[in-house]
Order: C-alpha cells, then sequence, then structure tokens
C-alpha cells in the first residue's frame, strides 16, 4: 500500500492498494494511476483529517474510467453518510 499526500493537501492521506489479482504490474499501474486522478478530483468532499485506503477489484482491470469513477462515488456515499 502507498500512502500519498494529494496536491498540497496536508491532513488528508489516501492509499491504494492494487493486488496481483487485478493483472500484471502494466494494468495494475494504469488502475492505480486512473484511481489517484478520479480522488483528487474529489478530495474536496472528504473531511480535512481524513485517512482513505482505496482498494481496487479484479473487476478494475476491465472496468472504464467512468465506470471506476461512479463506483468510487457510490463509496464514498457510503462511507461519508455512515
Amino acid at each position: 500500500m502507498h500512502l500519498a499526500r494529494v496536491d498540497g493537501d496536508h491532513d488528508r492521506r489516501i492509499g491504494f492498494v492494487v493486488a496481483r489479482s487485478v493483472g500484471p504490474a502494466v494494468t495494475r499501474n494504469r488502475v492505480k494511476r486512473r484511481l489517484r486522478h478520479l480522488v483528487r478530483e474529489r478530495i474536496d468532499a472528504l473531511p480535512e483529517s481524513a485517512l482513505l485506503v482505496v482498494r481496487a477489484q479484479p473487476a478494475a482491470s476491465s472496468a472504464s474510467y467512468g465506470e471506476l469513477g461512479a463506483a468510487l462515488d457510490r463509496c464514498l456515499h457510503r462511507v461519508l453518510e455512515a
């Protein structure tokens, strides 16, 4: 897992877990890049001191950018509304 601060956001930390079950290294890296970009677009929705771990499922390897965004939105909605 890699924890990263996103664009100068000093309190929010986001981690990405993309296991080998997602696919070969090229596929895992592509999924991670897409997820990182999608999270950047949604970072303002997170509380100031948020610690978020995004775990990619194997289906993420064949999902389109829009599908990944919709899945991330559903998950964030569940977490933030809880």
